[in-house]
């Protein structure tokens, strides 16, 4: 390279060195959207809707606002999104793999209505390498289309980072999944981790009228997709200096979204028409499309609406509504296919109001199922009529919009428009710890004496976060703790910390003990003293007359949209920090 343009990609690095472009991955169940923006221009925020498809492997192939979270593999070649057509086996839900602990996992849904293409979990793939395989396709695609929106000298001088989003509910294990699989898919390691839920609600939240939200309004968020269905409720704390909520519920979610609608249709006509001599693959595909495209999108809740399904060459059977190529369905045919999945979408809107115990302003409904007419009727017939349901705009993609919004206002606080001030705890955290033995209160628990207090002693919890507690994002506080030994045992090299989760399921309270309940490890945080002089180190006399070191230290815990940092410190020096789950 010639020392002019050496030159000037010098001033083109200084110029830019302040710039930033930031693309949010909405990484979806059964949808992907992906979402961009320059930090210089916050204002101007651009959703990729050029897709690849089966017979194009260019840019313009697929106009759509998402694109299908569907792999196939044929030979080498990775297929995904519109590039896997409708028939033979594919890769579908595999994102659900990453975390399969979740009960949300398999549902009544699921069992009764299997898709008959998909492969089964970890057929010739594991979940993370089909998760890797597609983030890796979309990141790609997404540079290759910024390659025709920007200069090359700005893509070439302008740090890229990433955003992804995960849902609320997920564990530790799996968000260290997802990172690990984004990392893995080119993303960089400086990947900010939000939640599904929040990304949408700040969205949706922006998307409404400012002269409609009050201080104290309740609204409860449902984001219904193609695979999955996730709620969370807010509470309006501030109007200004920009909108504050508080999270009045924690997360539900299970697996009933608009899928579901497809996989009940598809036996609906199997059994209606499936003995005929002409059924064949063909007629199913063209019908699904139809079924998707129109039928899904139309239907109102009448049982008397017809509905026209095409299924070229099937012969004309009045008794069964075919006639020229053409199958007739009813209001009340559709209403009965919409029936299991709708109604388990109004159970979780009726749950999630009845956790808030407060008066619920509004539904808002978001996601590509949530703007589904009758969905919208079911539910507003189904709660206190003094309740709104409302569909924001562009609620299909809400939740890689406003990932894209909070990743911005990470970078650039000045531009933020709505704020999460504060969540529910959704577990109990905290560390086991010695106590005095109190013969009432840890009657039948073994106990030990400890030389140092000259006390009897026993280990239970000291839980600093309880669930349901009020958590304050991106401020840290402190926990104290205190450890000693005999200076005779020498100089301990290290001070290790035990950090413990228990969920709770039935909301009894938090176990006293770890061996109570269903109290699990979490993460170990570890203090290296070894650099320290002994002499250094704190020396105490202990009730027995023997010299111990004394060790005081602190965990401080610092919150996030969807992960926890924990870190151990001591003498005002961080010596270890670990990441782990969304409290």
């Amino acid at each position: 390279m010639d020392t002019p343009t050496s030159d000037m990609e010098k001033m083109a690095l200084e110029e830019n060195a302040d710039r930033k472009l930031l693309i949010a991955v909405d990484f979806g169940t059964t949808f992907s959207g992906v979402a961009w923006a320059q930090t210089r221009r916050p204002d101007v925020q651009t959703i990729i809707i050029q897709w690849p498809d089966s017979t194009s492997g260019g840019l313009e192939g697929i106009s759509s606002d998402k694109v299908p979270t569907e792999l196939r593999y044929n030979g080498d070649e990775c297929q995904w999104g519109f590039q896997v057509d409708d028939f033979g086996p594919r890769h579908q839900w595999f994102k659900l793999d990453l975390d399969p602990n979740q009960s949300r996992g398999v549902s009544d849904l699921s069992r009764q209505y299997p898709d008959q293409h998909a492969l089964p979990p970890g057929y010739n793939a594991s979940g993370e390498k089909l998760c890797t395989d597609y983030l890796t396709a979309l990141r790609k695609h997404t540079e290759e289309v910024l390659k025709h929106k920007l200069p090359q000298s700005i893509l070439k001088s302008t740090p890229i980072e990433y955003i992804i989003t995960v849902p609320a509910v997920w564990s530790d294990s799996a968000q260290a999944k997802t990172r690990s699989c984004a990392e893995a898919a080119g993303m960089g390691k400086q990947l900010m981790i939000i939640s599904e839920p929040e990304a949408a609600a700040i969205y949706a939240l922006h998307a409404m009228d400012p002269h409609s939200i009050k201080i104290g309004d309740t609204f409860v968020l449902c984001d219904a997709g193609g695979g999955t269905v996730d709620l969370i409720s807010y509470t309006v704390s501030a109007l200004k200096p920009i909108l504050q909520v508080e999270e009045a519920a924690t997360g539900t979610g299970r697996l009933c979204g608009s899928t579901f609608l497809n996989r009940i249709f598809n036996k609906y006509l199997v059994d209606k028409l499936g003995l005929n001599e002409e059924w064949d693959e063909e007629v199913v595909e063209d019908a699904m499309k139809r079924f998707e495209l129109v039928t899904k999108k139309a239907f109102r809740g009448s049982p008397t609406e017809e509905f026209v399904i095409p299924v070229p060459g099937l012969a004309d059977d009045p008794s069964q509504g075919v006639r020229r190529g053409k199958f007739r369905m009813t209001g009340a045919d559709v209403s009965k296919i919409f029936e299991p999945v709708v109604q388990e979408v109004v159970t979780l809107v009726r749950g999630q109001i009845a956790a808030t115990n407060k008066s619920v302003k509004a539904v808002l409904l978001v996601g590509g199922f949530g703007q589904n007419a009758y969905l919208r009727e079911t539910i507003r017939a189904a709660i206190d009529p003094g309740v709104e349901v409302m569909q924001p705009p562009n609620g299909w993609t809400a939740v890689v919009r406003g990932a894209l919004m909070k990743g911005l206002s990470q970078l650039e606080p000045t531009t933020a428009r709505v704020k999460v001030a504060s969540r529910s705890a959704r577990k109990h955290y905290g560390t086991e710890r010695m106590a005095k033995y109190d013969a009432v209160k840890h009657a039948k628990r073994p106990n030990y004496w400890d030389a140092y207090d000259g006390e009897y002693k026993v280990n239970d919890m000291d839980w600093f976060i309880r669930k349901g507690d009020p958590v304050t994002e991106d401020k840290s506080f402190k926990r104290q703790y205190h450890k000693v030994w005999p200076v005779a045992e020498g100089h301990n090299k290290a001070v290790s910390q035990d950090l413990l989760v228990s969920q709770d399921p039935d909301n009894s309270g938090a176990p006293t003990y770890k061996d109570a309940g269903d109290v699990k490890y979490l993460a170990r945080l570890t203090a290296d003293l070894s650099c320290i002089p002994a002499n250094d180190l704190a020396q105490k006399t202990g009730k027995d007359g023997r010299q111990y070191y004394s060790v005081h230290y602190d965990i401080e815990m610092t919150y996030y949209s969807a992960h926890t940092k924990y870190s151990m410190v001591y003498k005002n020096v961080k010596y270890d920090s670990v990441t782990v789950e969304y409290v």
